[in-house]
């Protein structure tokens, strides 16, 4: 089974752009929940333009399915971290001044950086993912650094899928076979839709978790919160 978890960053966007606290993260963070979303993502980034820290604190208290902190492993990172404690920890490499998420770790250069950072981490989450672009050899330096899981950085497949979806899809599906070998679960994200989502769990079966945001909550404008979770969780049926 593959699980669902929602990323509700762009519920904070709208809420900042008008200030006050509607709409309530938190609160849609349970509703998602009780819609049949399996976890929840946030990634609070240091200039805090969308989930503040607080934010990720009060989610805390209230998540009961499994919470994803994604970040940059900065001292800040790491002391919230220390202090959620969530079930999985996600790290990506970004500076502060990027709009996205839109590369994966290069986990040859920064292997010792990476373990060292993984081993601090570990005492503090139950799982540890790096978010990686679809290379094999990537993948491979990636079981080295004591990651649990690879969050593949499904971008490109995205944009490929709509021209030759066998084509986008071959890298991807390499190195998801790379990181069972080697013992890594799979995680996906980034542009993932209602379009190509099922393409991509019939492709990588074994996926442990795709991480959703942006299309899901632009898609519930037409079709509401609780029916899109669900046809989000169709796809990967």
């Amino acid at each position: 089974m593959t699980r669902l978890s929602v990323n509700i960053n762009k519920i904070a966007t709208l809420r900042n752009a008008r200030g006050g606290n509607n709409p309530n993260v938190v609160k849609v963070a349970q509703d998602c929940e009780a819609f049949g979303a399996q976890g929840i993502t946030v990634h609070p980034r240091p200039d805090e333009r969308h989930i503040r820290y607080d934010d990720v604190l009060q989610l805390k208290k209230v998540v009961t399915s499994e919470f994803n902190i994604e970040g940059y492993p900065d001292d800040r990172y790491l002391q919230l971290i220390k202090e959620v404690k969530p079930e999985q920890a996600t790290l990506v490499p970004d500076p502060p001044d990027v709009l996205t998420s839109n590369a994966g770790w290069d986990a040859i250069t920064h292997r010792e950086f990476l373990k060292e950072i993984i081993a601090t981490l570990k005492k503090s989450t139950g799982r540890v993912s790096l978010f990686v672009e679809a290379s094999p050899k990537m993948v491979e330096a990636v079981a080295e650094t004591g990651a649990d899981r690879i969050e593949l950085y499904t971008e490109p497949y995205a944009k490929g899928y709509p021209t030759n979806k066998e084509l986008a899809i071959k890298d991807f599906v390499k190195a998801a076979e790379v990181a069972k070998a080697a013992g890594l679960g799979v995680n996906a994200g980034h542009d993932l839709d209602l379009n190509n989502l099922r393409y991509l769990k019939t492709s990588i079966p074994w996926l442990d978790e795709v991480s959703i945001g942006h299309a899901l909550i632009s898609d519930a404008l037409y079709f509401g919160l609780e029916n899109t979770i669900q046809l989000y969780l169709r796809e990967l049926k």
